[in-house]
């Protein structure tokens, strides 16, 4: 009796030990943009509150600039196991579900505030689950900001874009945008579009007050056209495979301590949106141009027939719900 004690507690030993020896989990974050990006805050913010609350259980380890994948094949990767986190432009998930393609649709949200209201509606929260299905788990939204309008030559009318060439995103939504002013979208990739801008290759492009200032594409762009015709965001995401894989609490903490990071990642984003909008508009190297009202419209009816062309693959309730956002 005596050796059958000793037995099992030596076993109960021998376990302890392992549980209390066993390697953290590891966590890759993989992400394409530099490290001081509002993205780059928030991945870096999360780390550190990860760190600080599940120490010894947890270990998130980023990788910024590409280092690991590029947001063409981050999702892959994961569905792989050989990243577990990523937040790759909801353009990207096309090919996963086109719900999102929602966040491409021109003009239908007057600002950031009604985009965070969708996104963090019944509606916005149930698009999350949308990737389930192909393995993939949506855990919260990033914002970069409201998309503008660069070009070679000043763009006030819908007319002023008709026949010029403007770089896109891989995007069928996008392309229909461009396509609704008689112009030109050509899908690049975003590591090309200064170089066909400065080289007149291409006439303009669409994109946030934060990269048209860090990418400088504002230095061979005379004139920038504050549309706000579109947002710009990204979406943090995971494997269902990894995230289920974890134990309750574990994941319980993780999203919490994500929540928060994403939290201050927009709080940069908006900041930053201010900051190179007022950068670029000091700089003298390109016009800032504002729309009135009137002029508004016209580029809001000329876009508006997108959203009835894709109404059938993204759901027309979902659009109405992101239209009462703006309310």
């Amino acid at each position: 009796m005596r050796l059958i004690s000793a037995a099992v507690a030596t076993l109960a030993l021998t376990v302890g030990a392992q549980v209390a020896t066993a390697a953290p989990v590891e966590l890759k974050f993989s992400h394409v943009v530099a490290e001081n990006t509002p993205k780059g805050q928030m991945a870096t913010k999360f780390r550190d509150l990860v760190a600080e609350r599940l120490g010894g259980k947890v270990e998130v380890k980023v990788y910024p600039n590409s280092q690991l994948f590029g947001d063409n094949k981050v999702l892959e990767a994961m569905l792989l196991g050989d990243v577990q986190m990523a937040a790759p432009s909801l353009s990207k998930f096309n090919k996963y579900t086109t719900a999102l393609q929602i966040f491409d649709l021109p003009f239908l949200f007057k600002d950031m505030a009604a985009v965070e209201k969708f996104q963090q509606g019944p509606a916005g929260q149930k698009l999350l689950g949308s990737l389930e299905k192909k393995g993939l788990v949506g855990l919260g939204y990033l914002h970069n900001g409201m998309k503008q309008l660069s070009a070679s030559d000043p763009l006030r009318v819908p007319a002023d874009a008709a026949g010029k060439k403007f770089r896109i995103m891989a995007s069928d939504v996008l392309s229909a945008q461009f396509e609704a002013l008689d112009a030109v979208p050509l899908k690049k990739p975003f590591s090309e579009v200064f170089t066909l801008l400065q080289t007149r290759a291409i006439d303009g492009q669409e994109n946030t007050w934060s990269n048209i200032y860090s990418k400088k594409f504002f230095e061979v762009q005379p004139f920038i056209t504050e549309s706000n015709h579109g947002v710009l965001d990204y979406l943090v995401v995971t494997s269902k495979e990894f995230w289920m894989g974890l134990d309750d609490s574990t994941r319980t903490e993780l999203k919490k301590a994500l929540d928060e990071a994403i939290a201050y990642g927009n709080k940069v984003a908006g900041d930053k949106a201010e900051e190179d909008k007022k950068a670029i508009a000091e700089s003298g190297r390109s016009e800032v141009l504002s729309l009135t009202d009137a002029e508004r419209q016209q580029w809001v009816e000329a876009m508006k027939p997108v959203w009835k062309q894709f109404e059938g693959e993204i759901g027309a309730d979902l659009i109405e719900a992101a239209v009462q956002s703006n309310n």
